[in-house]
């Protein structure tokens, strides 16, 4: 029998917490109302992997995390729990360089020839002739030529297997067999000189793959039996050492070895402008794989399908669906092949993708909708005050100087990662079109370079992450995108180069594919690939990874899934947000944490707050600049930090700042700081304005990180610590009331809640690696054993009990009510008087029995100076909620707290003062039926 699906928790696996470490795990989630343990990639991944996402093997389960016979064990304790397991799969790249790729080391040493090569997305045929049949290998730390020189590239010797490889560091580049003749006629032994002719001969007068691979596995097999002999081993070792690059003459011999290989070894910068193979994002660590190929789909999925159809695993997670060639193709097949795999339950499938406010997901994909990044942004943003967004606008920008407009600065970021970071890319998809211009005498003398400049201005202004172009051609919607996007190229591209755009839009899906001759059919086709894959990464490193570390307005409208220009969400968009959901995709995953967020779920619950007192932050704002401003350090490219850099470290101070601290706790401090500091530095680096990854400006990181510590030490006469301390203490009860608000709406909405490991207390994290903290389970476990009912633990709510407490019990309704949940309507209520404002509430609705979840919002003003995340009932007088017909004679009663409210029966358009539904805590979750 399937496991009904109510909630998931999202479990983080490395070496430093393995499957076997979550086995004692289960029973907890199980009391805590958690359906499916949600784990991260657990197939093998390069080793010390902290994430799961550079996957090597997908034939075999990771052995630091136990292996197969731990996944066994969870799997049983799950079972006996009741619980189910969803499994988080990737099948857009995998873990390339080092030495544990099997199919990547196989198409070094065989290029073209290998079987696994078209499992890769490498263009063996690129601009750069030099790479003709060649794939870039770029990764050594310096130029090849200072590399070579510097001895670290060593030619050895494998005797079990008689295979020779060129060792960098933990990077292993086969030798081709043909070249072992190169390398053994220098052993001066004749059994081996012999042997190298027979090398020498592989693959000659003929073409069978199969037969070539055959004779090199009978010659490296003679090659190590002849390496087992006394007389073998010396003879290999003079070989190796006439190749030794610490010697001129044995430099010399090994970069003529090393050019004869099916790759060209090349320094990791190259990679932005000369790769000629496919990559997750710019990582040249992962390598894209062509999943849409059959026999690419069941090597990866053997394995998987597998543990489904045993029911070791009951859905899958899919992990960057935007990168495939065919994201709808993939995921039809992938629901059918486990519709087979286990006839008697409806595949569980989600998408990790990025909605824009104005996108929905294809409803044809057959899926359960997205992972929640969707619902992360729609449930933040409806606490936020709109009226914040005038002032803290301009604050921004009369502090920074830079613009007020989220859009100006992901048009800066786009033209510089194009530029910068995925030139070859871009460079690739400008060929691929130009191949398409070369068929028509009236296009072909439109020039490559003409042709990625107007190809670069429209992914510039590209507002989503991709188009979804068959061989049909494009729909509506994308039809619409690339008109937003064209039309916005066409204000920046030159006169002269206007024509082009038309040009695009026919190629780019305006005249279908299917209508051409098959030679033009597959260029169409290849191109629009190729731009729908570039159009992904360059929006995502651009605005995720770039944009979001320049632009600070209010960061807490800076998460994956957001659109920092869109300040706030009105309840009527979240409503309607949620009706779309019930229609479309009722068991879309619900979250408000994830693994990749930029800040913790409470961190920006407690950001939102600002917007409610946009003139008090500002204030504090300026008045710590002028404080601070004998601190900066004046380097040769400016001040440091950067005035957009320190409005960032502001807001991330009061908003991280842990419950309970205080300003007097050194060690606490210090701690606090050293977290603020590591964030630092990688917001610093992926803004990519003074300092960035590939070229760290030293001077610049230590003037923002000295920055920290100086303007927070506690002997100023300022006492800005105890200011930030208290600014963020006089945030935090209303933050609070944001986060416990953001949770309900999470157990509540239509949708599944997903439950990131560890924030069922307060969640004050910020990027990762700060986010995948160790958890203190113990703390949570005894919590939960103590059940004590929240609205007492709302007099400790910094310690986080409460959050979990409320948590527990919403979950427990779902699981008493799983049809209503599951399958229920969504009703916007009415609130009236003159608080309405500040509430958000709604009804869920099936067969004759009804919830109402009631969150507080915008609560700062009603707090006052109070120090208890709750609005007092005074405040809330003559403010109630409109009911919807309760069917029957029943009474309401609040699941959180037992309370039972107002009279019995009643008519639609019976109100409850909100004074009584939200006495006890800032939320409730009202039960009729």
């Amino acid at each position: 029998m399937p496991i009904p699906l109510r909630a998931t928790a999202r479990l983080q696996f490395h070496a430093g917490f393995t499957l076997d470490d979550a086995v004692p795990l289960v029973p907890y989630l199980a009391r805590l109302g958690i359906s499916h343990l949600y784990a991260s990639p657990i197939l093998k991944a390069r080793p010390g992997s902290t994430h799961g996402y550079d996957i090597v093997d997908h034939r075999q389960i990771n052995s630091e995390l136990g292996g197969e016979p731990a996944l066994r064990r969870l799997s049983a304790a799950l079972k006996e729990a009741g619980l189910g397991l969803i499994l988080d799969i990737v099948p857009n790249h995998m873990g390339v360089g080092g030495a544990d790729n099997e199919w990547w080391l196989d198409v070094l040493e065989w290029g073209r020839q290998s079987p696994f090569a078209p499992y890769f997305d490498i263009d063996w045929e690129p601009p750069d002739r030099s790479l003709s049949n060649r794939l870039l290998a770029p990764f050594l730390g310096d130029p090849y030529g200072e590399v070579l020189a510097s001895g670290n590239l060593v030619l050895k010797f494998e005797a079990e297997t008689g295979r020779f490889y060129v060792e960098y560091y933990e990077h292993r580049f086969p030798i081709a067999p043909q070249h072992y003749h190169h390398i053994l006629q220098a052993s001066e032994e004749p059994g081996l000189q012999e042997l190298a002719l027979a090398f020498g001969r592989i693959g000659l007068h003929q073409r069978d793959r199969a037969l070539s691979r055959g004779e090199a596995s009978a010659c490296r097999a003679r090659l190590a039996e002849a390496a087992a002999t006394e007389a073998g081993r010396a003879g290999i070792t003079r070989a190796l050492a006439a190749f030794d690059a610490k010697e001129e003459a044995g430099r010399q011999a090994l970069h003529r070895l090393l050019e004869r290989q099916h790759y060209r070894l090349a320094w990791w910068r190259a990679a932005a402008d000369e790769i000629n193979w496919r990559r997750f994002f710019d990582i040249t660590s992962l390598a894209g794989l062509r999943v849409e190929l059959p026999e690419v789909f069941d090597a990866t999925h053997e394995l998987v399908l597998n543990l489904y159809a045993e029911g070791t695993i009951d859905g899958v997670r899919i992990d960057h669906v935007d990168g495939l060639a065919d994201p709808r193709g993939y995921c039809r097949k992938l629901h059918r092949r486990m519709e087979t795999a286990r006839p008697d339950q409806p595949p569980l499938i989600w998408v990790e993708k990025i909605l824009a406010p104005f996108e929905t997901l294809r409803t044809d994909w057959m899926v359960d909708g997205t992972t929640g990044y969707d619902f992360m942004d729609e449930a933040s943003g409806v606490l936020h005050d709109p009226a914040g967004e005038g002032p803290l606008t301009a604050l921004w920008t009369e502090q920074t100087r830079r613009a007020g407009e989220f859009e100006v600065e992901v048009r800066e970021a786009k033209r510089q990662i194009l530029r910068d970071n995925l030139a070859s890319e871009l460079n690739a998809t400008a060929a691929a079109l130009k191949r398409v211009a070369m068929r028509d005498l009236i296009t072909r003398d439109f020039t490559l370079t003409a042709l990625r400049r107007a190809l670069a201005e429209v992914l510039v202004h590209f507002p989503i992450y991709r188009l979804y172009i068959t061989s049909g051609g494009r729909s509506a919607e994308d039809k619409r995108i690339l008109d937003w996007a064209i039309a916005g190229a066409r204000r920046t591209v030159r006169a002269t180069e206007r024509p082009l755009l038309e040009l695009l839009d026919g190629w780019l899906g305006g005249e279908p594919p299917r209508s051409l001759p098959p030679n033009q059919r597959r260029e169409r086709l290849s191109a629009a690939v190729r731009f729908q894959q570039l159009s992904a990464p360059a929006t995502a490193k651009s605005v995720e990874d770039t944009a979001f570390y320049r632009y600070g307005r209010l960061l807490s409208r800076n998460e994956v899934g957001s659109d920092p220009g869109r300040f706030a969400v009105t309840p009527a968009g979240f409503h309607a947000t949620a009706r779309a959901r019930v229609k479309n995709f009722p068991r879309a995953l619900l979250a408000t944490a994830t693994h990749d967020h930029k800040r913790g779920e409470d961190v920006r619950a407690r950001l939102a707050v600002l917007s409610e007192i946009p003139t008090e932050w500002s204030g504090a704002v300026q008045r710590w600049t002028r404080l601070n401003a004998s601190l900066r350090k004046t380097l040769d490219d400016g001040a440091a930090p950067g005035m957009s850099a320190q409005l960032m470290l502001y807001q991330t101070l009061v908003s991280a700042w842990p419950l309970g601290l205080a300003a007097d706790d050194e060690a606490g401090v210090t701690a606090f700081l050293d977290r603020v500091a590591a964030w630092q530095e990688k917001a610093l680096r992926e803004a990519k304005r003074r300092t960035e990854w590939a070229v760290p400006n030293a001077d610049y990181e230590a003037a923002c990180r000295d920055f920290i510590f100086a303007c927070m030490a506690p002997d100023r006469a300022s006492h800005l610590r105890d200011e930030v301390a208290g600014f963020a203490a006089r945030i935090a009860p209303a933050g609070a009331v944001n986060g416990l608000a953001q949770l309900l709406l999470r157990c509540t909405a239509p949708g599944v809640p997903d439950l990131y490991q560890g924030t069922e207390f307060w969640d004050l994290s910020l990027v990762d690696p700060d986010n995948r903290r160790p958890v203190d389970w113990p703390a949570r476990n005894q919590a939960l054993e103590q059940a004590t009912p929240p609205q007492e633990l709302l007099h400790h709510w910094q310690d986080g009990r409460v959050k979990q407490a409320i948590l527990a019990r919403a979950l427990a309704l779902r699981a008493a009510r799983p049809e209503l949940f599951a399958g229920g309507d969504y009703q916007p209520l009415t609130v009236e008087g003159p608080l309405a404002g500040h509430v958000l509430a709604f009804a869920r609705s099936h067969r004759g029995r009804s919830i109402i979840a009631v969150v507080t919002r915008l609560p700062a003003a009603l707090l006052g100076a109070g120090t208890l995340p709750l609005v007092s009932p005074e405040e809330w007088r003559g403010t109630e909620l409109v009911l919807p017909r309760p069917g029957g004679e029943h009474r309401w009663r609040d699941a959180l707290t037992g309370a039972v409210l107002g009279a019995p029966g009643g008519e639609a358009g019976d109100r409850l003062p909100l004074a009584e539904i939200l006495a006890r805590l800032p939320v409730a979750l009202l039960e009729v039926g």
